[in-house]
């Protein structure tokens, strides 16, 4: 496990996630042209009950289809 702190709506945490996870966050952000804390920030707005780390690895399974 990896962790990488970012700042979400003005709170400071650190999300706990396998590497090979983060490598693909980092890769999707890149295509997207979009920074890793704005891509975790719209997962937590829509993450609902899920713990932030499992909405983080279920959404980079669907975006890497």
């Amino acid at each position: 496990m990896q962790k990488i702190s970012i700042c979400i709506s003005g709170h400071q945490t650190s999300i706990s996630l396998e590497p090979e996870f983060i490598t693909a966050l980092r890769d999707i952000a890149t295509t997207q042209n979009r920074s890793i804390a704005a891509i975790i920030h719209d997962i937590d707005a829509s993450r609902g009950t899920r713990n932030l780390s499992s909405a983080i690895r279920v959404w980079i399974l669907e975006h890497k289809k």
